[in-house]
């Protein structure tokens, strides 16, 4: 059998909160691609699990959470950084850094490439990027429900929730998920509100999309184990998975 038929990438929330989250540890993302591993922010309680990772990447060189991520970083002999990532034996996933507006220093979302398909990690941003345009799966920003949160000064702040739905709609996204979430969201959660496109962040879920191969089946499928089944179109190829952990 071929074993470019079975390739699989593997997106687990470590957490969904934004930072100061009464609830929910600060938003982060594991990223597997077969023995490969590679993290995206995180901080206290959202640490990656035991185990190698190729990279411990960061959208904000400058945020609050620096210091703690730096010293989880350091029990792993490694550090955390901004930039680009490459993962396979011939580079396969391709992890670029793209610049967000967010505030008034430099900060960054990830593109996530591999075969076709696009995963787009973005927790913070005052603009929707557009470069996130026909992502197959999104991670965005929900520090702000009903309205932005503008930051002091006026540079920057969060988009709301309302507005990433209706951006990514605007650009094609095809699944979104809200996961770096805020007070206010948390009050809409509290309420039963949901977004108006995609779904609420949960800690511990992973997301898996299926590469396709030679001979693969190209149309779109939806599995779901332990998660409820959510529509997809059929616009790309490929499958996606998600499921809990237990």
């Amino acid at each position: 059998m071929n074993r470019n038929r079975h390739r699989w990438l593997r997106l687990t929330l470590l957490g969904v909160g934004a930072m100061n989250s009464p609830r929910f540890a600060p938003a982060g993302l594991l990223l597997r691609y077969r023995r490969q591993r590679a993290a995206f922010d995180g901080g206290p309680g959202a640490e990656p699990p035991p185990g190698p990772l190729a990279a411990w990447l960061v959208t904000d060189e400058r945020s609050e959470l620096r210091s703690a991520l730096r010293r989880s970083a350091a029990l792993r002999n490694m550090s955390v950084r901004a930039g680009d990532l490459d993962l396979g034996e011939a580079a396969e996933v391709r992890v670029r850094r793209l610049p967000v507006a967010h505030t008034s220093h430099p900060t960054y979302g990830y593109r996530i490439e591999a075969d076709g398909l696009l995963v787009v990690w973005a927790p913070e941003f005052w603009e929707f990027p557009t470069w996130a345009a026909r992502a197959d799966l999104m991670f965005a920003d929900a520090a702000a429900w009903g309205r932005p949160i503008r930051f002091r000064g006026g540079v920057g702040g969060h988009a709301s929730v309302q507005a990433v739905a209706e951006q990514a709609v605007r650009h094609d996204v095809r699944r979104l998920i809200h996961a770096h979430i805020g007070r206010p969201a948390l009050r809409a959660i509290d309420a039963g509100l949901r977004p108006p496109m995609g779904e609420w962040g949960v800690e511990g879920r992973t997301y898996s999309l299926r590469l396709p191969g030679p001979g693969t089946n190209r149309a779109l499928q939806n599995a779901t184990d332990g998660a409820p089944t959510l529509p997809l179109t059929d616009r790309r190829r490929g499958a996606l998975r998600v499921r809990r952990r237990p």
